[in-house]
């Protein structure tokens, strides 16, 4: 069966193809796409950089999923034909000494849906079934495509040592600096305050979320030795010291923005001692789904309106080479809640 895909076949093109259908193997889901997210590893990757691995073209992006299974493999046993699922692109190899130490993240031959194999840019992709999980009736397919993203900030959180009694920080009112908001609250953290640059992202998650704000555009600053978590979600130096200085004596700063590889940060070492800050990194995702999946069921993590925009798969070249503007998060529709 021919269907529709958006191959990356070089550095910054993309193409809208007619493609056969994949063939699905044994321990394999078909998915027929709904929504797929756009972020910015998709910008990386578009522009020939690495994501979590190498995007080698041709390749169909797109690695934040949702769907309807179409057809499982003969080993499948998890899901069934009709399901309504997400998909997380992480596929661990199970045999390296990180997998064999409880650390997958830290995989030597990952592997991911929408990076190294084709993702949801196209109407139907294939998966392994250990990465499928089926969602609520109560989770719409829309929201159910950013689990991926969510789960990221899940795992953020779960390297963290959490109490109701702590104030946090999220510095960076991007997508992610928006989801460590509702993650922390779900989470227990008594009081959440999100710095950023953008006065209607944060009177959104202040209005709605009950986030203190801090807009650092109009010259409000942020308060030193103040908060026992910072996170760090954006990825300058200038944030990642800000984060530093932020902290209360005590404290966890966590530093989740991706920043560019050759990037550095001056970071007074006394500090750290004398506040006896943990600094703490946290990359992909592992085995995060199953929280995120129950977090939005729950309504404790409400994904949809952070979404401001949803664009046709003809239009992903223009959002990705930078024609379409002031875009927060924005979803791909394939057959949308229909599929």
């Amino acid at each position: 069966m021919i269907m529709k895909a958006l191959v990356l076949t070089g550095t910054k093109q993309l193409e809208v193809k007619d493609v056969e259908t994949p063939a699905v193997k044994p321990d394999e889901v078909l998915v027929h796409t709904a929504y797929a997210g756009i972020c910015g590893t998709d910008h990386a990757l578009y522009a020939g950089l690495p994501g979590s691995a190498s995007a080698v073209p041709p390749i169909v992006l797109g690695h934040e999923n949702s769907g309807v299974v179409a057809k499982v493999g003969s080993a499948v046993k998890n899901v069934k034909v009709g399901d309504r699922v997400t998909v997380d692109p992480n596929i661990y190899c199970g045999e390296c000494k990180y997998c064999r130490t409880s650390r997958p993240e830290m995989c030597e031959n990952l592997s991911a849906v929408g990076v190294t194999r084709d993702g949801g840019f196209e109407d139907y992709f294939t998966a392994p079934a250990k990465v499928v999980y089926a969602i609520p009736d109560s989770v719409s397919l829309k929201a159910a495509a950013v689990t991926e993203p969510l789960s990221c900030a899940v795992h953020g959180v779960d390297l963290l040592e959490i109490h109701p009694y702590q104030k946090a920080l999220v510095i960076g009112d991007g997508f992610m600096g928006q989801l460590f908001v509702q993650t922390l609250q779900a989470y227990g953290v008594s009081e959440v305050t999100l710095s950023g640059r953008n006065d209607d992202k944060l009177k959104l998650n202040h209005d709605r979320f009950g986030a203190k704000a801090i807009n650092t555009a109009k010259g409000e600053q942020i308060p030193t030795n103040e908060y026992d978590i910072v996170i760090e979600a954006v990825g300058r130096p200038e944030t990642q010291e800000q984060a530093v200085e932020a902290a209360a004596r005590g404290s966890q700063v966590s530093m989740f923005g991706v920043g560019n590889p050759d990037d550095k940060f001056a970071i007074n070492s006394y500090e750290v001692f004398q506040k006896q800050l943990k600094i703490q990194g946290a990359f992909i995702n592992p085995y995060c789904f199953e929280d995120s999946i129950a977090l939005m069921a729950s309504g404790k993590v409400d994904v949809l309106p952070l979404l401001s925009h949803e664009f046709d798969v003809k239009e992903v070249d223009d959002f990705v080479n930078g024609r379409i503007k002031n875009v927060s998060k924005a979803v791909v529709k394939l057959a949308g809640e229909e599929a």
